[in-house]
């Protein structure tokens, strides 16, 4: 078989495993990386940017279920690492499988344009350093928690507004001590923030607004970690399981109402969870207040929907992010209002020489669910899988769209939302069985 040419936009999580996958198969690539340092969003201060960490992150998944399979975390390691563990991690996994020497280091791609059969098909890449490069194959990996979405509300805050993308501690970039702060979102990094500005700087009055609400779930149960016990099966009917954990949330962690915040509008598993030890007891001492939805920004003044309103010095959005594609012309691949319709997560039909790796907020975590994704990728290069029809992946798109998104509060947020464990099942037991045998139909091409 004759192999392609490949390149990699991203050395963050998903382009490492990529490129080690790669380098398993023995195929020619390139990693293209606008940063100095591998990491992407691990990368705590990424030069580049793109890097969410703030200084006392601590991952929210375990190392139990984090580490790849075939490069286990540390055992030293604590149970919920730091990010600079986390940052090192994937360096040492990028040093035991040799991908740097394949990564271009600051050498952003600035545009990618799909060249035409009259062209010698391929694609052109436009690069920061390197000038015009030509690739048979694009896979693309630059990640979707880099690009802040702000909450969209009606009038003008006077005050400080920033979003969570560019907190770093109490004091960088603003100083935030003494300051009437409304932190807006009840995700993870939310959570953290209200956690620290509340408990950890002085004179500090802290609000958190959510729309939608929040079920808390602890990070430890019975003295250990609590996703080691999470696990969803494929033989049982994915509306049963949610079902019992519904009905057991409560029992094991407490309604939300518990300790102030609002009342959900959605069942349990129904929204992103949040992962917090803290969160109910920052705002069962007191230290932290909760606020349902905005209704609009007057200056210094915020009115909510139960027609409160209150002073704030500082609105901090922790609301998400955009999934954007910078390289491409919008008009050729784009994701509005986070929307991407990607067969299996991985292949843009109508298109057989692109892949996306990394696109889904998956649950527990995206460390085996890129590394799952990534064999897929490489035994479609070496010709040992294929697609099926754009009318199949059409389907199959709409099919897993009310799988894994349907019973969900329908947001942006959610939009990626899946579950590792069924689609590492479908595709370890139906996808890539099936693709191998569309492969087997299709003659090779002979190497000249």
């Amino acid at each position: 078989m004759s192999t392609p040419t490949v390149a990699i936009i991203g050395a963050g999580i998903s382009g490492l495993t990529m490129a080690k996958m790669l380098e398993d198969y023995g195929l020619e690539y390139a990693v293209f990386e606008s940063s100095d340092r591998v990491g992407g969003n691990w990368a705590f201060e990424n030069p580049n940017g793109s890097s969410s960490a703030y200084r006392s992150l601590h991952i929210d998944t375990s190392k139990h279920q984090l580490s790849f399979k075939d490069f286990p975390m540390p055992e030293e390691y604590p149970d919920f690492p730091h990010h600079t563990q986390i940052k090192e991690y994937l360096d040492s996994y990028a040093d035991a499988f040799d991908v740097r020497r394949h990564i271009e280091f600051e050498n952003r791609v600035l545009h990618a344009r799909r060249l035409g059969a009259d062209e010698g098909d391929g694609w052109e890449l436009e690069t920061q350093r390197t000038g015009t490069r030509r690739f048979d194959v694009l896979l693309v990996a630059n990640g979707h928690h880099w690009d802040p979405r702000f909450a969209d509300k009606p009038g003008e805050f006077t005050g400080l507004t920033m979003h969570s993308h560019s907190y770093i501690d109490p004091k960088t970039p603003y100083d935030l001590s003494g300051k009437r702060i409304l932190i807006i979102g009840l995700g993870n990094s939310a959570a953290d923030l209200a956690v620290e500005l509340s408990s950890k700087t002085t004179g500090n009055d802290v609000v958190i607004s959510t729309r939608s609400g929040a079920w808390i779930v602890p990070k430890y149960f019975a003295g250990t970690p609590a996703d080691k016990y999470y696990r969803t099966s494929p033989h049982i009917p994915t509306a049963w399981q949610r079902k019992f954990v519904q009905v057991m949330q409560p029992l094991t962690a407490g309604h939300p109402t518990d300790y102030g915040l609002p009342e959900p509008n959605h069942k349990f598993f129904e929204a992103h969870p949040t992962q917090s030890v803290e969160l109910p007891l920052r705002l069962g001492s007191g230290d932290l207040r909760a606020k349902g939805d905005i209704e609009r920004f007057d200056g210094s003044t915020v009115h909510f929907v139960d027609g409160t309103a209150e002073e704030f010095d500082v609105v901090i959005h922790a609301t998400g992010y955009n999934i954007t594609f910078p390289f491409f012309d919008e008009e050729f691949i784009s994701a509005p209002e986070n929307n991407i319709r990607l067969y299996k997560r991985i292949f843009k039909p109508g298109i057989d020489d692109l892949a996306f790796i990394g696109f889904a907020q998956a649950t527990p975590t995206l460390f085996p669910f890129v590394e799952c994704q990534t064999r897929l990728v490489a035994a479609w290069l070496v010709g040992r899988y294929q697609p099926p029809s754009i009318e199949e992946m059409e389907r199959v798109i709409d099919e897993d769209t009310q799988k894994y998104t349907a019973h969900m509060v329908q947001r942006p947020r959610h939009t990626q939302q899946l579950d590792y464990f069924l689609y590492e099942h479908n595709l370890r037991t139906h996808e890539i069985p099936a693709g191998m045998e569309r492969a087997a139909r299709t003659t090779p091409v002979a190497v000249p």
